[in-house]
């Protein structure tokens, strides 16, 4: 089975967004800047690493360029049978789960990015990575600080981050150190995330949670808090609430992740981090991470070969339903779908042709080839991104 996981704050890099310009899901960076009043194109294209790095801005543009890269996977008709983010990801991937709507989803990452802004500049504080340790032992070591310093992020195997204020830290570094750690050293990040000096920014970001329709989910979410598979609706807003001064228990997730068959770990967004825990935390599992579009062909291929070579175990990835020669035309927004009469099955079009239209919009095919099936019928009112019509592309 295939889950797709979604980084968080971190992964950002200047001109992130540059691969993407031309790429039809570009039109999402137009959407997450109507939603929040922001010109996300300049986050993505322009801003430089310093102003990218804070807060409030490396947030939202992690998470439109997350959306990005998961609308075009998903315009090939590659899913996923689940969903997990680290931190900022898990916004991510309850908005691919369905439990989020886009917009939505983006006002809630831009505030999330200003209260945790604005709660590090009230509180001095910072975050260091303990690695070579167990997690009991790094536990020990922010205890006996007796001050500010608790574990934040279980990332993987021998590698968890703790934060606190920035004398506690350096106190729990050296304990840690003494009790064994191969290495404690700061992060040069500028708060205390996932910690309770963040409470300042939960109590703010509940009060926009409370304004948010989450939906059951379309696909199993795995969450922070519990590391636990979560679909109902009313389980969300609490725990994005409880997230901020909890830690992200992204091992266990990864381990429950294993434990419930997945095999296949998807990383869909700027760089590579949660690919390498994986590889750290799961061994056998098959990793991929896409973050341009050149990297989409390479996931096809990849969940090719895993077809292929299950096949003679007689076993199928749930989650992943396409061979590597067959796409998916989206609908463009949300409205009424109307075909014209070349969206049949069996017809065979070109790249551009007109398929027909959702309100006004005109839906065209980014793909040529031949159609195997209509997946929205005449009148049907689709929502944007919707499956239209899936293709068996040619050479």
């Amino acid at each position: 089975m295939i889950v797709f996981t979604y980084p968080g704050q971190g992964s950002q890099t200047p001109g992130m967004g540059s691969a993407w310009v031309d790429h039809p899901s570009w039109e999402l960076v137009e959407e997450a800047s109507d939603a929040t009043g922001r010109n996300i194109a300049d986050l993505l294209l322009d801003t430089d690493t310093d102003e990218l790095t804070m807060t409030r801005n490396a947030q939202l543009s992690t998470f439109v360029t997350s959306m990005v890269v998961l609308d075009a996977v998903s315009r090939t008709g590659a899913e996923a049978a689940a969903h997990a983010g680290h931190s900022l990801g898990e916004y991510s991937a309850l908005c691919a789960a369905g439990v989020l709507d886009f917009a939505d989803a983006a006002k809630l990452v831009n505030e999330r990015g200003n209260a945790m802004q604005a709660a590090a500049d009230e509180q001095d504080g910072t975050m260091a990575a303990i690695l070579g340790l167990d997690d009991d032992q790094v536990d020990v070591a922010c205890q006996k600080t007796a001050g500010n310093a608790w574990i934040a992020n279980y990332n993987a195997p021998g590698q968890v981050v703790i934060a606190g204020s920035p004398d506690d830290l350096d106190r729990a570094c050296a304990t840690a150190k003494e009790l064994g750690a191969k290495r404690a050293m700061r992060i040069p990040v500028g708060g205390a995330f996932h910690s309770p000096l963040m409470a300042p920014a939960r109590d703010r970001l509940r009060k926009a949670i409370d304004q948010v329709e989450f939906r059951n989910a379309e696909q199993t979410v795995y969450c922070n808090v519990d590391a636990m598979a979560h679909t109902e609706a009313g389980d969300f807003a609490d725990l994005l609430g409880a997230q901020l001064t909890s830690p992200v228990r992204w091992r266990q997730t990864l381990r429950a992740l294993e434990s419930d068959g997945f095999t296949t770990f998807v990383e869909l967004g700027p760089g590579t981090v949660l690919t390498g825990l994986v590889k750290r935390a799961v061994k056998t599992a098959g990793r991929v991470s896409v973050s341009t579009p050149a990297d989409v062909d390479g996931l096809l291929e990849t969940l090719q070969g895993s077809k292929t070579s299950d096949a003679a175990t007689a076993t199928v990835l749930e989650g992943e339903h396409l061979f590597a020669t067959e796409r998916m035309v989206v609908s463009p927004g949300a409205g009424i779908f109307a075909p014209n009469e070349s969206c049949v099955d069996g017809s065979v079009i070109e790249v551009g042709q007109l398929l027909g239209t959702v309100g006004s919009a005109e839906v065209r095919s980014s793909f040529a080839g031949e159609i195997k099936g209509v997946l929205a019928y005449d009148g049907e009112r689709v929502t944007s991104r919707q499956p239209i019509a899936w293709l068996r592309t040619t050479a």
